[in-house]
């Protein structure tokens, strides 16, 4: 029985070990890569509404491409350090130029070809009728917001690098990719089980160690 107590023992740590290991490790890589935000302004409407919880990867920008929706903080253009969410329409060496047609058919051009945006709000990817032509400079990001009539982005910062805000400023891109969180979910919560299940074999060890020690005769008194 003392074999099976040292047994249960050594299970315990073992198992218990590795449920604290990989719930801590999984904890803190989900600090160290993912981060969450509370959407607070309208400019990002109808793909992120006010109060729309997101997930962001913290990525820099030179790792972004056209289409990522990323946070970015510029407190010297906004006044604020808090981070700003927008659209990736330009990247380095782009060339995007606003707009070819007119109404809901309008489109914004990225090197010469049309582009596509089926998140824009209403169609209206003009949005203010401003026209820009600008060349991204490496090292540089043109933005907008979904919400073209209501976004104070790119197009209205055209003294500083037109517009353009760089790589350096970005601190995540946003990700709908349910997968990740729920992975990272499952390795924390099976490293809790794990951490349970070596506590219970510690018990376990203990119970079967107290029953299988030996036990003192009565004194007998001398007469």
């Amino acid at each position: 029985m003392s074999g099976k107590g040292r047994g249960l023992g050594v299970a315990a740590v073992v198992v218990g070990v590795l449920g604290v290991v990989l719930a801590i490790g999984a904890l803190v890589y989900a600090g160290n890569s993912y981060g969450s935000s509370t959407i607070s302004s309208q400019s990002m409407t109808p793909t992120y509404e006010p109060g729309d919880r997101i997930v962001y990867e913290k990525v820099g920008g030179g790792e972004v491409h056209r289409g990522d929706v990323v946070l970015f903080s510029a407190p010297d253009r906004y006044g604020f350090s808090a981070s700003v969410m927008q659209r990736v329409v330009g990247v380095g060496g782009d060339r995007v130029v606003c707009c070819t047609g007119s109404g809901t058919a309008a489109r914004i051009t990225v090197n010469g070809k049309p582009l596509a945006e089926p998140y824009v709000k209403q169609g209206d990817v003009d949005g203010v009728h401003k026209t820009y032509d600008v060349t991204v400079p490496k090292g540089r990001l043109f933005l907008l917001g979904d919400n073209r009539a209501n976004a104070m982005d790119s197009r209205f910062f055209a003294s500083d690098h037109d517009g353009t805000v760089a790589e350096s400023a970005v601190r995540g891109r946003l990700t709908d990719d349910r997968t990740v969180a729920s992975g990272i979910g499952a390795v924390v919560i099976g490293g809790v089980v794990l951490t349970l299940v070596g506590v219970g074999l510690g018990i376990a060890a203990f119970v079967v160690r107290r029953r299988a020690a030996p036990i003192a005769p009565w004194p007998v008194q001398q007469g």
